[in-house]
């Protein structure tokens, strides 16, 4: 995969040089990388909401419940996962739980926290919605 095999490459520093004349092996895979972000990402947007009426973010967050165990996170642990903040993932599962996909409910051992479950619903969606999610990625990024 690109970002081990970068992570791999260069995880020994990197010296710069003011005077280098073109962008240095560093920076010229942040750009690819950060291009194949933003081509799968719109791509991503266009699919899921056509054919899903999901997000890429609606889709990560059920992704990501999809693989927990009982299909539950709390909270904290899945707005880190899906690299939002606690109030934007807030607002995400506001709006998934309005539409079925996901419950809230207060944690057992510790009544500040809360857990995201996975409803019924949001299994079969997230699990018709896989494959675009899959497709979408091996058409936009490169093999390993």
């Amino acid at each position: 995969m690109l970002a081990i095999s970068l992570l791999e490459h260069y995880a020994a520093p990197v010296s710069v040089t003011p005077d280098a004349l073109a962008p240095d092996l560093v920076v010229a895979a942040w750009r690819e990388m950060s291009a194949l972000h933003a081509a799968a990402c719109a791509a991503l947007e266009r699919e899921l909401g056509e054919r899903h009426g999901l997000g890429v973010s609606d889709f990560e967050v059920l992704d990501r419940l999809a693989e927990a165990a009982e299909c539950k996170s709390r909270a904290q642990d899945l707005a880190d996962s899906v690299h939002l903040s606690q109030s934007a993932l807030s607002r995400l599962v506001d709006r998934l739980a309005r539409h079925g996909l996901v419950e809230r409910c207060a944690c057992d051992m510790d009544r500040r926290g809360i857990f995201v479950v996975l409803t019924e619903e949001g299994r079969r969606r997230h699990a018709e919605a896989a494959p675009t999610h899959h497709d979408v990625l091996a058409r936009i990024l490169p093999a390993a």
